[in-house]
């Protein structure tokens, strides 16, 4: 069995790389193929430019062949003298093969030619297009296309010794094709293609092996589904993705996202600071760690934020959020809460009504019948007078619950739990919920219960809820063992406590962040042995140029 599954692996390592070598010469054809057409364009205009320096260096020679002949006597005197006309055509013969041109043409001023390489047209009448103004004393080039190709003639008057125009003299050549230049050029061409080729290839094959290890050895096929089943996956999270590059563009948005902070259409490509002005994710481009577990308010959407730098090596190239609607969350948290309120009022409820059961069966079988009833109706009526106390002061059910639940528990670890008989709570403010409430209260009341333990005397616990149309306030106070003044400085540091059991030291913290999250005002007096006292301020109404947290 192990030789089969080394065998696979085997295999599987040899497809991998057979898959590699194969998108390599993919990758190098293609390039390859880019750098010769990019050497045949290059190819082509160098090309032309070599024709049209030849061209003009032709002209050049052209223009010199022909003023060489018409500055010649015999060549002037031939043009004013007919009986010397015959001496014209040996002359340019000779100078025609000596400076390699095809022909030379010399035309009196009637247009007649008496000098021609072909012997059949000297005496005929010459009817060039661009041979009239030569006849006007203007010296010019010109192309024209003839039977054998296209030439290149230069134009020239001939002048005597009054400066009179007596004749014109035509010297043309014809100009090179691009197969005679490519001839002619034909040794550099195969050396320029021969190193082009062989440095295009060997380049070619290393920007290959660069763009495979770049893009980790996947086909484009392999890239393109990872992209639509990023995409899809994304898209079908319950939670909120938002993902940015380095420069703060959006490069991840997924649905979730623009459902719980209401935005619509494409955002991918678009600053990040333009869509969402109060997003808190570019500030971890800067402070390059992770932070987790906040609350945000982030346009209307309350959230619980985990973000995170995206980082290539040591390098961050980007940061990424991912997070939950906080409503969502806090049902959940409501319902948890909710639940383990009851299951400790009850227990608490159990134990207690125990005792007091207890205690009448005794005073019954001792034969105290009226003392027992009137326990029984004393007990009743306390526990009646502060259920209706709470219910009618305190509107919400778990907060109501909570404060009972306390109440009885501190009963049981022999706590005087004092509830103001001045609170009320009749809503919440604008930023706090019923799960706030809840963590607060019942976090300050459990480290009250704490600093109490090892209390000898009177254990008391104060709680006042005070509620206007402006602010609420709670105030929990203790007579307990205080906090030093290393606890002072730490209280609200995540994870620190001063009981040892595992678990502690997050009530303060979530406080803390609440506080924070609502804009309010947490003031802590203690004294080592005295006692501590925690009162917070929340405003009711949150203020239109308040910053969000």
């Amino acid at each position: 069995m192990m030789f089969e599954i080394h065998g696979k692996l085997k295999v599987g390592e040899r497809l991998l790389k057979i898959k590699g070598l194969r998108m390599n010469w993919k990758i190098t054809i293609l390039s390859f193929g880019i750098v010769l057409f990019a050497i045949c364009i290059g190819g082509i205009i160098l090309i032309g430019r070599v024709i049209h320096l030849q061209e003009q260096e032709l002209g050049q020679r052209l223009l010199v062949t022909a003023r060489t002949v018409t500055q010649l006597p015999s060549i002037i005197s031939g043009l004013s003298e007919q009986s010397r006309r015959q001496e014209i055509n040996p002359i340019t013969e000779r100078l025609r093969i000596i400076n390699d041109v095809d022909y030379i043409v010399v035309m009196d001023m009637n247009g007649i030619r008496w000098s021609h390489p072909s012997s059949s047209r000297i005496g005929e009448l010459s009817q060039g297009e661009d041979e009239h103004a030569a006849f006007a004393e203007h010296t010019y080039l010109s192309k024209a296309k003839g039977e054998q190709g296209t030439a290149l003639r230069a134009f020239v008057p001939v002048m005597n010794e009054q400066h009179e125009q007596v004749g014109v003299v035509l010297v043309g050549k014809l100009v090179p094709g691009l197969t005679g230049v490519i001839l002619d050029m034909r040794g550099q061409i195969y050396v320029t293609v021969f190193l082009s080729l062989l440095f295009g290839i060997w380049g070619s094959w290393m920007l290959s092996r660069h763009i495979k290890e770049q893009m980790f050895r996947l086909e484009p096929e392999e890239i393109a589904q990872l992209l639509v089943e990023r995409t899809a996956t994304f898209n079908a999270m319950h939670e909120g993705v938002i993902a940015i590059d380095s420069d703060e563009y959006i490069t991840v948005f997924n649905d979730k996202a623009k459902k719980m902070l209401q935005i619509e259409g494409e955002v991918l490509g678009r600053h990040i600071r333009e869509v969402l002005p109060d997003t808190r994710l570019p500030e971890i481009l800067q402070l390059n760690h992770a932070i987790y577990n906040q609350e945000l308010h982030i346009g209307p959407a309350h959230i619980l934020s985990n973000r995170v730098p995206i980082k290539v090596g040591h390098q961050t190239v980007g940061a990424v959020a991912i997070f939950q609607d906080r409503s969502e969350v806090t049902k959940i948290a409501e319902e948890l809460t909710g639940v383990r309120a009851f299951v400790d009022a009850l227990r608490v409820q159990n134990h207690e009504y125990m005792n007091k059961l207890h205690t009448i069966g005794g005073l019954i079988q001792l034969d105290h019948r009226q003392k027992a009833l009137d326990y029984l109706f004393e007990t009743m009526e306390a526990q009646s007078e502060l259920s209706s106390f709470v219910s009618s002061k305190i509107a919400n059910e778990s907060a109501a619950g909570l404060l009972l639940g306390k109440i009885s528990r501190g009963r049981e670890l022999g706590i005087d739990v004092r509830l103001d008989r001045a609170s009320r709570l009749m809503r919440f403010p604008d930023n706090l919920d019923q799960h706030d409430v809840v963590v607060i209260l019942g976090n300050l009341i459990e480290n009250a219960f704490d600093a109490l333990r090892e209390k000898d005397g009177k254990k008391e616990i104060f709680i006042s809820i005070e509620q206007d149309d402006d602010i609420l306030s709670i105030l929990v106070e203790d007579n307990g063992k205080g906090m030093t003044e290393e606890t002072k400085q730490r209280k609200f540091e995540r994870g620190f406590s001063t009981n040892a059991e595992e678990g502690r030291g997050i009530g303060l913290y979530l406080i803390h962040n609440i506080v924070n999250k609502c804009g309010a005002h947490l003031e802590v007096e203690s004294t080592v042995g005295v006692g501590t006292s925690f009162i917070l301020t929340f405003p009711m109404h949150t203020r239109e140029e308040e910053t969000h947290v």
